[in-house]
């Protein structure tokens, strides 16, 4: 069994910051990428960004410049630094990795249940 873990949700005024974690536990062999999504009420999940395993990263362009992901591979953990947070980016953030179970032999997309992110104008 695998589990992705996020933390570090919350409520924070537009202009402010908060530091997204997600934990992957479980028996796990490999991580491949990880990344981050989200999903705003009415509007269908998106990509915001994700890391390979090498620690290329890629971004959506409504968070450029505002939003730094990160991972440690050793702890099996990907963090997500947002800052200038606009009202826009309230949402709730999950977390994904492409991992390989001990004993299997095909990489899988697993998620977290999600962190709550509302960001007050």
């Amino acid at each position: 069994q695998v589990q992705l873990v996020e933390s570090g949700g919350g409520l924070v005024q537009a202009g402010g910051s908060l530091r997204l974690s997600c934990a992957a536990s479980g028996s796990i062999f490999s991580i491949n990428a990880m990344g981050w999504y989200r999903q705003a009420p009415g509007k269908q999940r998106e990509l915001v960004a994700s890391i390979t395993r090498g620690g290329s990263t890629n971004y959506a362009d409504s968070v450029k410049g505002r939003f730094t992901i990160s991972r440690d591979n050793a702890k099996n953990t990907v963090y997500l630094q947002m800052n200038s947070l606009k009202p826009e980016d309230t949402a709730v953030y999950y977390c994904n990795a492409d991992l390989l179970l001990r004993g299997a032999v095909m990489y899988k997309d697993y998620w977290g249940k999600g962190t709550l992110v509302t960001v007050s104008s």
